[in-house]
C-alpha cells in the first residue's frame, strides 16, 4: 500500500467528523492505494459510533483503539498497524485540502525525502486578539511563514504534527515518537514531533518542507485567551522537568541553585514590561516566568517521587 493517514483522536467526534470528511474527499491518483487510520485515544464521547457510520461508506477507513493515554502512544499505535509504506498524520481539529495527499507524496518522491512538513492554516473561531501575533503562533501549531519548498536543517523550524509525513522505513530504522513527550488527555504538552524531525537529522535522514501541502487548523475560542497559553507553557515546561530534568549539581527541592536568580529576572522583566511594552511581548515576558514556574513544579514533583 502506498500510504496510511493517521489521525488521533480523544473526545472530539464531531470535529473528527469533519477531518474525515475532509480526508474522503481527497482528490487522489485513482491508482493510488491508501488507507485512513483513526486511533481513539480513550474516548469517553461517541468517536467510535461517527467512525462506524462513515466506515458502512468508506472501505479505506479504519478504527483503533489506544488505551494508554498520550498522544505519543496513539501515534505510535497507528504507525505499528498501518500498511502503508508512507504515513501521513493530522489531527482531529484539521481539515486537509482536497490535493493534500498527491502534493505531500509527491513532493517526498520530488525530494527523495524521508520525512516532510507543510502548510497550516488557521479556522480561527472567533477573531484573534491584537496581541495574539505571529510570534505565538506555533503554541497553537499554525505555521504560514512560508509558501515556498526548501531542505529542513537543524536551524530550521521543525514541522508540527498536524501535518506531516514520514516514511514508514524511518520508524524501523530510529524508533518511534517519545512517549515522555506529546499531550495526554487535557495535559497541554508537545514537542515529540519536533523531536522526531530532530533525530533524524542528526542520522543524516532527508526532510523537507513543502509549502503547497496545506491543512486548515480549528482554533477554538477558548485557545485564544492568555490563561490558555500560560498553561501550555506551565504544563510543557514541567513535562520536560519531569522527563528530560535540568543539569546542575547545587540544589534545593531538587531545583538548580541557579534557576533562582534567573526566575527573579524575568519576574522583574515581566513586570516592566506591563509598563513600557507593547501587549504581545508582555505575554511573551508572562511565558517565560510560567516556563520557569513549571520547571520548579516538574523538579519538584520528580523529587516526590524519588523520596
Amino acid at each position: 500500500m502506498d500510504a496510511s493517514v493517521i489521525v488521533c483522536t480523544y473526545n472530539r467526534a464531531e470535529s473528527l467528523r469533519d477531518t474525515l470528511c475532509a480526508l474522503r474527499a481527497q482528490k487522489s491518483n485513482p491508482s493510488r492505494q491508501w488507507e485512513v487510520i483513526v486511533v481513539d485515544n480513550n474516548s469517553t464521547d461517541h468517536t467510535r459510533k461517527v467512525v462506524a457510520e462513515l466506515q458502512q461508506e468508506w472501505p479505506l477507513l479504519r478504527y483503533e483503539f489506544e488505551p494508554s493515554q498520550g498522544l505519543s502512544y496513539a501515534r505510535n499505535h497507528g504507525i505499528g498497524v498501518a500498511r502503508g509504506d508512507i504515513l501521513l498524520f493530522t489531527d482531529d481539529d484539521v481539515l486537509p485540502e482536497p490535493d493534500w495527499l498527491e502534493v505531500t507524496l509527491n513532493g517526498l518522491e520530488k525530494f527523495n525525502a524521508d520525512a516532510c512538513g507543510g502548510y497550516i492554516a488557521p479556522i480561527w473561531e472567533t477573531p484573534p486578539p491584537p496581541w495574539l501575533t505571529e510570534r505565538f503562533y506555533g503554541f497553537l501549531a499554525i505555521r504560514t511563514d512560508r509558501t515556498d519548498d526548501y531542505l529542513i536543517t537543524p536551524g530550521s523550524q521543525m514541522p508540527f504534527g498536524a501535518n506531516m509525513a514520514v516514511k514508514k522505513a524511518v520508524f524501523t530504522r530510529m524508533g518511534m515518537f517519545d512517549t515522555n513527550r506529546g499531550r495526554k488527555g487535557q495535559v497541554l504538552s508537545g514537542g515529540e514531533d519536533i523531536e522526531l524531525f530532530e533525530r533524524m537529522l542528526t542520522t543524516g535522514m532527508v526532510a523537507v518542507f513543502l509549502g503547497q501541502s496545506r491543512v486548515r487548523h480549528k482554533v477554538e475560542a477558548f485557545r485564544l485567551r492568555k490563561s490558555y497559553f500560560r498553561r501550555w507553557r506551565l504544563q510543557s515546561s514541567r513535562h520536560l522537568a519531569i522527563s528530560r530534568g535540568v543539569p546542575g549539581e547545587r540544589r534545593i527541592f531538587n531545583i538548580p541553585f541557579y534557576l533562582f536568580p534567573q526566575f527573579i529576572r524575568a519576574v522583574l522583566h515581566a513586570l516592566a514590561g506591563h509598563f513600557t511594552k507593547p501587549s504581545d511581548e508582555v505575554l511573551h515576558r508572562e511565558m517565560i516566568v510560567f516556563h520557569f514556574l513549571g520547571t520548579f513544579q516538574g523538579l519538584w514533583q520528580t523529587r516526590q517521587r524519588g523520596s
